[in-house]
């Protein structure tokens, strides 16, 4: 192994797994109960648990640290239209309590957060169309204390398949969120974003694919490796 990952706000381990399979260890906390979470897991509030590491000293056993805070507060389901519909206006945003902890760990670090008006720097955005998955689940990542060069964002082939404003349309990528209106099946999800170890259908609409975080980690790798040259 090459190092620990202490992935925060783990939800069911889409960014875990792919951590792992850059050749990472992997511990995941949640608020939540996550049976199905596939690495050693603690269930707690994720900035106490990060504030009691820092505290203890005992985050000095991680190489890096990722992070998922929840992103309902900015995110495009939240905003605009939605937000008139009354959406998203109790949510807390939980990003800038995150960075500060973050910071005060010492260690490098990757935020995510999906499109929308998450206060991030957009060091990365990733698509499934980089990875020829069949969603695009685009994602942003800010990187904290290292870098790495933005891969090129391919032109996506065709539409998101289902319904919208009224218009059906068949297309080479699922909708990997909500129900109905041709939105993806379990199985579907399951497949199109490489994820095996759970079938419950709210992890799996907020999960990222592992192709997502395997590319970071491996960017990691090879940034540090550079470093020390």
């Amino acid at each position: 192994m090459t190092g620990r990952v202490l992935d925060l706000f783990s939800c069911s381990g889409g960014a875990g797994k792919g951590y792992e399979w850059a050749g990472f260890e992997v511990d995941g906390c949640d608020i939540a109960d996550r049976p199905r979470y596939p690495f050693p897991y603690h269930q707690g509030d994720a900035l106490e648990y990060l504030a009691h590491l820092i505290t203890t000293g005992d985050i000095d056993r991680y190489t890096l640290v990722h992070a998922s805070p929840p992103c309902q507060a900015g995110c495009a389901l939240t905003v605009g239209t939605n937000q008139s519909q009354g959406w998203g206006g109790t949510h807390t945003d939980l990003v800038a309590p995150t960075r500060a902890l973050l910071d005060r760990t010492g260690l490098p670090y990757v935020i995510e957060q999906p499109n929308g008006r998450a206060e991030i720097r957009k060091d990365l955005t990733l698509c499934g169309e980089m990875f020829g998955l069949g969603v695009l689940r685009h994602r942003n990542f800010e990187l904290g204390g290292w870098a790495t060069a933005k891969p090129a964002h391919p032109r996506h082939r065709g539409y998101v398949r289902g319904w919208r404003h009224g218009v059906y349309r068949d297309g080479p990528y699922i909708a990997a969120y909500g129900d109905g209106g041709g939105k993806a099946s379990v199985e579907e999800m399951q497949h199109a974003m490489g994820i095996t170890w759970t079938d419950v259908h709210q992890e799996l609409t907020e999960a990222i694919p592992p192709a997502y975080t395997q590319w970071i980690g491996t960017a990691f790798l090879t940034a540090r490796q550079e470093v020390f040259a």
